[in-house]
């Protein structure tokens, strides 16, 4: 039987443990305090990182945990994951809400609450394919950033001990709107960190997440049917479990106004095809080599046959966004590389102009209150708020690929 978690310690990340065992090891004492009887909210609990950080915070024995998804499918799996693992920890006060945090009965459920002592936030937009055309992008913005502050106002009134909110390394000179979407988000919820301590996480791609390439390979290998990925972009890959604890580290030991981010070097980073070849040769394909999506999508009819060459098409990447490396921070950040073994810091935040973000959400809002605005009206508000942002547009988008 195929084992996805050993796949990826063995050809993903190779490592055969967390990257963040001994930080959390170090500093157990610290994370009992923290988190032990506290009560915790956690949005978008459903997804890969969502998901992955309850895991990790379970073993500290919160009170409570109430999660908040609107993947209501989700939240039931999450829910039979964590009541059939053995030995682990879910409090009596647990319950899962299929709503909209946005929404007014989140806030009536909030508000009854009374707040919560750790808030934990992972709803987000988080594909470059979400920017296809300016619905997209409007769903986009409303969700990473614009509702977010509606959030953020809500905090304020129940001030929390704990907030974060994930980031993305998208954020640092970004090129989709996408990681500007979140590199605004950066600011705002900065902007909130004299009412609560507010901290986020810029990290890798998590290795076969909901919605990702990787864990579309496996999809289409269940359908037997072909593989595409692009030859030219590399990408830094945590383990999803690795992904929950970077969080759960950045929200409970990081100081106000901080963002996390995996100490990664550029040696490991994998391309995706380097990834599907490895995924295949484990599963006793070999890879047959296509010139094109059309030519390996008729190849791959063989495979219901019994055929063991498997049709790929690897080919450059060629859509609009696609950022061919990653980085985690600026060179006009601050970096803090000693406090922890495994992880870096990016600190001296500054909070921006209050001003400033507001007259952005004005034109944004302005902006898509007009019938005739177009993703490039929305490109030139940003660039306006994010002087160095520079928009890789080619015209195509990942919608347009198998």
């Amino acid at each position: 039987m195929f084992d996805l978690d050993k796949f990826i310690a063995e050809y993903v990340t190779k490592r055969p443990v967390s990257m963040f065992y001994n930080d959390i090891q170090k500093n157990k004492e610290t994370l009992t305090e923290k988190i032990k009887d506290k009560s915790v909210l956690v949005i978008g609990g459903a997804g890969s990182i969502g998901s992955s950080f309850i895991k990790a915070i379970l073993p500290f024995m919160p009170a409570t945990l109430v999660v908040v998804d609107i993947n209501e499918n989700g939240l039931a799996e999450l829910t039979r994951d964590l009541r059939s693992t053995k030995g682990l920890y879910v409090p009596n006060d647990y319950i899962t809400y299929p709503m909209d945090f946005a929404a007014p009965v989140f806030e009536k459920m909030f508000r009854a609450r009374g707040g919560f002592d750790i808030v934990a936030n992972f709803s987000a937009h988080k594909h470059v394919r979400s920017e296809k055309d300016i619905y997209s992008v409007e769903a986009l913005i409303q969700n990473n950033v614009l509702h977010a502050k509606k959030l953020l106002d809500l905090l304020a009134k129940y001030p929390p001990e704990e907030y974060f909110c994930v980031s993305t390394d998208k954020a640092a000179n970004p090129v989709n709107i996408m990681g500007a979407s979140k590199r605004i988000m950066e600011d705002v919820i900065f902007s909130y960190s004299d009412k609560f301590p507010v901290k986020t996480a810029r990290f890798a791609n998590v290795a076969f997440s909901n919605g990702s390439l990787p864990a579309g390979f496996l999809a289409r290998i269940a359908k037997l049917q072909p593989l595409s990925a692009p030859s030219d972009v590399r990408r830094y890959f945590v383990s999803p479990e690795e992904s929950g604890q970077i969080c759960m580290l950045a929200c409970m030991l990081g100081n106000n106004r901080e963002i996390f981010f995996p100490k990664l070097y550029e040696a490991q980073m994998m391309t995706f095809d380097a990834i599907a070849t490895a995924l295949l040769q484990v599963q006793g394909y070999e890879v047959l080599q296509c010139e094109s999506d059309e030519e390996a999508i008729d190849k791959a009819i063989a495979l219901k046959e019994g055929s063991k060459a498997y049709p790929v098409h690897y080919s450059v990447s060629d859509t609009s966004g696609e950022k061919a490396y990653e980085e985690f921070f600026t060179e006009q950040e601050t970096v803090d590389m000693q406090r922890f073994e495994a992880l870096g810091i990016v600190t001296e935040k500054e909070v921006v102009d209050e001003k400033k973000v507001q007259v952005l959400f004005e034109d944004l809002e302005a902006a898509f209150l007009r019938d005739d605005v177009t993703k490039e009206d929305v490109v030139k508000i940003i660039g306006q708020y994010l002087p160095y942002f520079e928009h890789m547009e080619k015209g195509k988008s990942l919608d347009s690929k198998m």
